[in-house]
């Protein structure tokens, strides 16, 4: 369909991707030690959601624009990076022991948006998933289709569906690691932090690495 080939091969090595950690999998992980298997569902989804953005792009081209424009992926680059460092900081100083107070369901209900945008930043405004998408799905399509727009939005879904699958693996493997070791307040704030900082340092990486 579409001048799609090699089906099973795309989905088996979407898997093994998505399954590597990245700045998607650290964001999962930490909504999930800090809010629980939901945190890192809603989390998941919002990365989820972000993946969209790339599919639409490289469907209609913008991807080819941002890989042959050294200028418009040292952009998107910077502000992919800014905002990392952002999600890093706000994990790092968000994390206050008097959300447990009476008002946790309003809490619980403004973080939840919360972490389904910044899931959708930290996936949307990362140039190197959009390079990959360009990279990767085209080799499962047949050059002489005359429909490639459409075979990449198949691709694109499929990965996506399997990517969301990987990351609710990872939030519930995470929570109950974060249950095992005990649901302290301390202990759940050093791991956000933790991964704040980890968001902040790939920023900084990202900022400074090569265009290439």
């Amino acid at each position: 369909m579409f001048g799609i080939h090699d089906l099973t091969l795309f989905v088996f090595s979407g898997i093994l991707f998505n399954l590597a950690p990245g700045p998607d999998v650290l964001y999962v992980v930490s909504r999930s030690a800090g809010h629980g298997a939901r945190g890192g569902v809603v989390a998941a989804l919002g990365i989820g959601t972000g993946c969209f953005v790339h599919i639409a792009a490289a469907a209609i081209g913008l991807t080819a624009l941002l890989a042959a424009s050294a200028t418009a992926f040292t952009v998107v680059k910077l502000v992919g990076a800014a905002y990392l460092v952002y999600s890093g900081l706000a994990m790092i100083l968000s994390f206050r022991k008097k959300d447990a107070t009476a008002s946790a369901p309003r809490t619980a209900a403004a973080s939840g948006r919360g972490i389904y945008v910044q899931g959708f930043f930290t996936n949307a405004l990362n140039p190197k998933v959009a390079l990959f998408f360009l990279a990767f799905v085209p080799q499962f399509i047949d050059q002489a289709s005359p429909d490639k727009a459409w075979a990449f939005v198949c691709l694109g879904l499929i990965l996506t569906c399997t990517g969301t699958a990987c990351n609710m693996l990872y939030a519930w493997g995470a929570a109950r690691m974060a249950a095992g070791v005990g649901r302290a307040v301390r202990a759940r704030a050093l791991c956000t932090k933790g991964v704040g900082a980890l968001f902040i340092l790939l920023g900084v990486r990202l900022a400074f690495a090569d265009n290439s």
